[in-house]
């Protein structure tokens, strides 16, 4: 199911394996509302989440894996405790496609032209970074890193001082030598964050750290750390290309219309005005379904409830100083660009 920045389910999101569970329904599981507690959401009271939030690319294989393996389990009437089939279908390395690029390659050089440091920390094995840094940038990436640390067991790598670093041999095999210094050229493997920032200075505001999980590679460094942070969201082009489109822009300026219209409205009371408030009210439904549909039938928007920002959205812009995202169009916000939208131009008096 899809939660929006105060915790409310997002009803028409909410999926039992792969069938939808009624909106009814979900009312009721929540005792009469669509509000999830905080408790549940997070270990802030230190009872833990009961809820994992999908929230990377690496998600999107593992929630179809589960979602089909519980409705085989459903459509067969086998039983099955939800924590523990999550447990064991949880795939903890996931592969997923890997594409050639150019831009790739022409990106990190040009950083290096510009004299920056450039440094990969990531929990893949060796073998793994390098045949898809090879495929992706070219045999010869390693030369322009400064620093490659794999297997480093993030989130722990940024707030566990006990793992120290060590050196893989080109036959990648560990060494156990104490690492005093980190060597342009070499591999190291584990480590953590404290280490890190010792042996090689680089401090606050002047580093900037890509990352694709916002918990796991950006919350601590920009909390704990003051590291600069910039969040990659693979569903970025798409959701640009649909908010892009006529038929997007004509259903939310249209949504907007209505919503302005119930607002101005709503104060009368007389039957016929409250017949026409009623209409309004289920066009303006069917509009936002509509729009949701635009992005994905079962879940909309990443970023958007139907009218709040998703809990995934709120997340992104506390932790990340980077990133795009959806361009507002709202009716106070309208653009000059804007005016060739049907019916926008009838629709800017309204206030």
């Amino acid at each position: 199911m899809k939660i929006d920045a105060f915790h409310y389910v997002q009803l028409g999101t909410a999926y039992r394996g792969l069938k939808p569970v009624p909106d009814e329904e979900v009312i009721e599981l929540y005792g009469g509302t669509q509000h999830i507690p905080l408790y549940q959401m997070s270990d802030f009271y230190g009872k833990g989440p009961s809820l994992k939030q999908f929230m990377d690319i690496f998600s999107l294989p593992e929630m179809t894996l589960l979602s089909s393996v519980i409705d085989y389990f459903i459509t067969h009437g086998i039983e099955f405790d939800q924590v523990h089939l999550y447990k064991d279908i949880s795939v903890s390395k996931m592969s997923a496609y890997i594409l050639h690029g150019d831009e790739i390659y022409a990106v990190l050089n040009r950083l290096v032209n510009h004299k920056k440091k450039l440094f990969l920390i990531t929990n893949s094995p060796f073998s793994f970074v390098d045949k898809g840094m090879k495929h992706m940038v070219g045999k010869n990436w390693r030369d322009l890193f400064d620093m490659v640390i794999v297997q480093a067991d993030k989130p722990n790598f940024f707030t566990d001082r006990r793992k120290p670093f060590r050196k893989l041999d080109d036959n990648g095999s560990l060494q156990w030598d104490k690492i005093n210094q980190l060597e342009k050229g070499k591999i190291y493997k584990e480590g953590n964050l404290f280490d890190f920032l010792r042996l090689t200075g680089w401090r606050g505001s002047k580093v900037l750290y890509f990352g694709d999980h916002l918990y796991s590679d950006l919350a601590d460094l920009m909390l704990r750390h003051g590291w600069r942070t910039g969040a990659i969201v693979p569903e970025l082009e798409t959701e640009i290309r649909i908010i892009n489109t006529e038929q997007y822009m004509h259903s939310l300026t249209w949504q907007q219309a209505l919503t302005g219209l119930l607002e101005r409205m709503q104060m009368y009371q007389d039957a016929e005005s409250k017949q026409v408030l009623l209409e309004w009210m289920k066009e303006r439904q069917e509009i936002r379904s509509l729009t949701k549909n635009l992005f994905n039938p079962q879940f909309g928007s990443i970023f958007r409830t139907f009218h709040n920002p998703t809990y995934f959205s709120r997340r992104l812009v506390r932790f990340s100083d980077i990133y795009m995202h959806e361009a507002p169009l709202w009716m106070d916000q309208l653009c000059t660009g804007c005016m060739k939208t049907p019916f926008l131009e009838e629709m800017v008096h309204i206030r």
